[in-house]
C-alpha cells in the first residue's frame, strides 16, 4: 500500500508522541510538498514519504531507519515508500542510498527544515514568515546555531540534487512558509 495523507498521519502518530517530532514531520511534509510541485512530480507521494520519514525515531532512535521498516512493513506500507523514507538516513544511519530526486530531496531538507524552525524561533514574530533567505544562511554559517542540524548533509543533498545551496535554502523556506499555521510558525495575529 502506498499510504495516502491521512493514513502516513495516522501511522506516523501511531509511533510518535512528541509533539516537537510531529510538528517536524509536518514541516518536512510541507516541505516535500513544496519540492514535488517544482519538480512537476506526485505531491501526495512526496509529501507522504516526508510525513513519514522519522516514524520510528520517538521510539527506537537507536535503531532510527532501521525499526522504520519493521514498522511500516507492519502497516501495509510498499516497499518503495519504505526505502524512500529510509533512504534520509544515508551514510549517518544505514546504507539505504538516495536514489530519486524525491529521496534526494527528503535527505537534504531534513536538516534544513530542522534549521529554518529553530531560525524562526529566535526571531521575534517566532514566524517563518517574515524571514528572508539572507537572514536564514546567516543562521546556516554559523556553526554553533542549531549545531545539532548536519550542514554537510545539507550541502551533499544539494550536489546530489544538482542545485545551489541558496536555491535549496530559498524553496525549503518557502514550502516552510506554506505550512507555517499549521506548524506554529505563523505569524501572531
Amino acid at each position: 500500500m502506498i499510504p495516502n495523507r491521512q493514513q502516513a498521519y495516522d501511522i506516523l502518530t501511531k509511533y510518535t508522541h512528541s509533539p516537537d517530532l510531529v510538528k517536524h514531520a509536518l514541516c518536512v511534509e510541507g516541505t516535500m510538498r513544496h519540492f514535488a510541485r517544482l519538480a512537476g512530480a506526485d505531491e501526495e507521494l512526496w509529501g507522504v514519504v516526508g510525513l513519514l520519514h522519522d516514524v520510528d525515531y520517538d521510539q527506537y532512535p537507536e535503531e532510527h531507519c532501521k525499526k522504520a521498516v519493521e514498522l511500516l512493513k507492519a502497516e501495509g506500507v510498499d516497499d518503495s515508500v519504505i526505502h524512500s523514507v529510509c533512504s534520509h538516513g544515508y551514510g549517518l544511519c544505514c546504507d539505504v542510498a538516495p536514489e530519486s530526486e524525491m529521496e534526494k530531496t527528503l535527505y537534504t531538507v531534513d536538516e534544513l527544515t530542522g534549521i529554518i524552525n529553530a531560525a524562526a524561533l529566535v526571531r521575534p514574530s517566532k514566524s517563518v514568515i517574515d524571514m528572508e533567505l539572507k537572514s536564514l544562511k546567516k543562521k546556516f554559517k554559523d556553526k554553533k546555531f542549531a549545531a545539532g542540524c548536519n550542514r554537510d548533509v545539507i550541502r551533499g543533498g544539494c550536489e546530489l540534487l544538482g542545485k545551489e545551496l541558496d536555491w535549496v535554502m530559498a524553496e525549503a523556506l518557502e514550502g516552510m512558509k506554506e505550512v507555517a499555521d499549521q506548524v506554529g510558525l505563523g505569524m501572531a495575529e
